[in-house]
């Protein structure tokens, strides 16, 4: 019998959405329970670094995680998402990866562009709303910058605003996973930030296309299991905000679950 361990998210990673995280990891734990997997769960803050387990299935971000996710994969433990993998989603790094890869990002900020600036914390995912801030001019951009520094966070990536639909997407790499919504129609929402685009005018774009560019994007960072933000713009075009591990998928949670345990089935071939 295989034994998978599955690693809750600490709850300063999971900002109004402790529950929703809590919910995905017991589905696929469930799921692979009725496949014959010997099933069990900790948080990662109780993690000791002396688990084992054929399969990790983390949503952990703290770095003693994943530092210890790292060194199971170097024995060979199949890991998702894997300790690598979150690091690459460091906004700094990401925002470089996606410009390096041309993969369609914000627009960085340029002489002249006057539509307002967001402001994100470089180092880490988002734990809190002032992690994410809009600035509406370069005064006030100026002024977000210097309240970043004041809570000891240096590295900050800046972006100008696009105007457009915000979409949400999650997938699963290499499954044919992959759902979107507009989080303006149900109100489904972390922070509120959405409506600073307005209700979604439902733009028609190619969905196939946002597909590949968030699987090439979920194979550079080897982020198997991800979710993401983009803005659809009038014209169709779309910019990537967003690509995090371990979404909630809280609007597509059970179909997203089987995704999952048919990567681990596949993962261990």
């Amino acid at each position: 019998m295989k034994n998978v361990l599955l690693i809750y998210r600490a709850p300063q990673f999971s900002p109004n959405a402790v529950e929703k995280d809590k919910a995905i990891l017991e589905t696929v734990g469930e799921l692979l329970r009725q496949e014959g997997f010997s099933v069990e769960y900790v948080h990662e803050e109780q993690l000791h670094g002396t688990e084992q387990a054929d399969v990790c299935l983390s949503m952990g971000r703290l770095p003693a995680t994943l530092d210890w996710l790292k060194r199971l994969s170097a024995e060979g433990c199949v890991t998702i998402n894997s300790g690598r993998g979150v690091e690459q989603t460091a906004r700094r790094q990401l925002d470089r990866l996606m410009r390096e890869q041309q993969i369609p990002a914000a627009p960085l900020p340029s002489d002249g562009d006057d539509g307002g600036y967001w402001l994100k914390r470089g180092d880490a995912a988002a734990q809190s709303k002032e992690d994410v801030v809009f600035a509406a001019t370069r005064k006030e951009m100026e002024t977000c910058l210097q309240q970043f520094r004041q809570r000891g966070i240096s590295e900050v990536v800046v972006t100008q605003h696009v105007p457009g639909d915000v979409v949400k997407f999650y997938g699963v790499q290499g499954t044919g996973f992959f759902r979107y919504f507009y989080p303006t129609d149900d109100g489904d929402t972390k922070f509120g930030d959405e409506s600073r685009n307005g209700r979604a005018c439902h733009y028609a774009f190619h969905a196939e296309t946002l597909h590949k560019d968030a699987e090439r994007l979920s194979v550079l960072t080897d982020v198997k299991v991800y979710g993401g933000d983009c803005i659809v713009r009038p014209d169709g075009t779309y910019a990537l905000i967003d690509f995090n591990d371990w979404p909630s998928f809280s609007r597509c949670r059970a179909e997203a679950a089987a995704a999952i345990v048919r990567l681990v089935n596949h993962s261990m071939k």
